[in-house]
């Protein structure tokens, strides 16, 4: 089942779009490697499962993976041939906000070159350009 929140204080939210660079989670805070996003886009909470899925099957339960974006943005879609004015239409699916340099995803407890080929099947899924990134030691 597509990641959603429980509950919301509203229903809908205006479309807002920001064109700037990551200053809160771009880096890699809980595993050891990371998939981050190069582009901003929304990315749908079925497509952040599609992810998850690829990437625990292909580690066959070792390691841990951490989804670090959450979709608890609502996207609401009118059906194809409405007419203009009734109304904002209802929710068509959760999405994510996801700026350039996002981490989107994160392994630990695999070798690196495990956590890459796993990384690059979920990047796949992703409708933005990723990249693969390792920890970043600080002294």
């Amino acid at each position: 089942m597509a990641l959603m929140p429980k509950r919301v204080k509203y229903r809908k939210e205006q479309r807002r779009v920001r064109a700037r660079k990551a200053t809160k989670g771009n880096y890699v805070a809980f595993g050891e490697y990371g998939l981050q996003s190069m582009e901003g886009a929304w990315v749908p909470g079925r497509t952040l499962e599609a992810g998850r899925v690829a990437a625990q099957h292909f580690l066959k339960r070792e390691g841990k993976l951490f989804i670090r974006v959450f979709p608890d943005k609502p996207i609401s879609k009118k059906p194809l041939e409405t007419r203009m004015g009734t109304g904002k239409a209802d929710v068509d699916y959760w999405a994510a906000r996801v700026k350039p340099g996002t981490m989107l995803f994160e392994i630990a407890g695999v070798p690196e070159a495990l956590a890459k080929k796993a990384l690059v099947r979920v990047a796949m899924k992703m409708p933005v350009k990723c990249r693969f990134v390792g920890r970043r030691l600080s002294v």
